[in-house]
């Protein structure tokens, strides 16, 4: 049995959020570099070249790269041979991210949903759990601003829709979203599970790199083929035209029921922001 202190575990997450919001993952980077090579629009190329320029400032400076610092959304991973000590894991996590967005001076901008009262500290956060075998705590960390997840949505299918109606609604998704999650998105998709289970599956393909296919070889040439019909919307970097209009689209798949067909597009912007720890 490993032992873990929950004071390791908000120390962890404190510098996870903190990190997130300053430094621009190489995968994105990356993709913005690679995209801007064969960019077709003027406006576009400028805009790339803003986004990588605002990328490197904020890391020179250590300021956040976007002024949404988003909402705390975790995926933890947790051997079955672990024992965390002190506090529950839970509230080892949120006080992580108390500290991380007070200590941090990150905008706090989660608010209670019907008085829309400010928690003052970002905090509770999203926390996914899953026991997995061994003696290893993973906890991976995005910061979800929600002028792209306020464009996601979901829907109900009936199986006879089948492929041509869930290309149909994603892509139909992304057109409708057009320059509000400011694009060159990063499109997150669920297929398949219950309703809960479908978003939870989309939301957590935002965490996978740039680049990195599903490895099903069927699935991963549907994120090939959307692709490329997302980036002939013309939506273009921000919104202003061209042939970047997302960076990648990741697809997650789960069984379901034989009289369904759910089907979750949920939209990243092009500050796809997420870091993980292994304790």
């Amino acid at each position: 049995m490993k032992k873990i202190s929950s004071d390791k575990i908000v120390d962890a997450v404190k510098k996870l959020c903190i990190e997130g919001n300053l430094y621009l993952g190489k995968d994105v980077i990356n993709s913005f570099e690679e995209n801007l090579k064969v960019e077709k629009s003027d406006a576009g190329k400028n805009i790339l070249n803003i986004l990588i320029e605002n990328a490197n400032i904020a890391k020179e400076k250590s300021i956040p790269i976007c002024q949404d610092t988003g909402m705390a959304v975790f995926f933890v991973e947790i051997g079955q041979e672990v024992l965390v000590e002190g506090d529950t894991l839970s509230e080892a996590i949120n006080e992580g991210v108390r500290r991380g967005y007070t200590e941090g001076y990150l905008r706090k901008s989660v608010v209670s949903p019907i008085e829309r009262i400010n928690t003052k500290d970002n905090t509770p956060a999203i926390i996914y759990y899953e026991m997995v075998k061994g003696d290893k705590l993973k906890i991976e960390f995005a910061a979800k601003g929600f002028g792209s997840e306020n464009m996601s949505k979901m829907k109900m299918l009936k199986p006879s829709d089948g492929l041509e109606g869930v290309k149909k609604f994603i892509l139909g998704t992304v057109s409708e979203a057009g320059p509000n999650p400011c694009p060159p998105m990063v499109v997150g998709v669920g297929i398949g599970g219950t309703v809960d289970k479908c978003a939870q599956i989309a939301k957590k393909s935002l965490f996978r790199e740039i680049g990195k296919r599903n490895e099903d070889s069927k699935i991963a040439n549907l994120e090939n083929e959307l692709l490329e019909s997302i980036n002939k919307l013309g939506i273009g970097p921000q919104g202003l035209g061209g042939t970047t209009t997302a960076l990648d689209i990741h697809i997650e798949t789960f069984p379901t029921h034989i009289a369904g067909l759910p089907v979750v597009v949920n939209i990243n912007c092009h500050a796809s922001r997420h870091k993980e720890i292994v304790l």
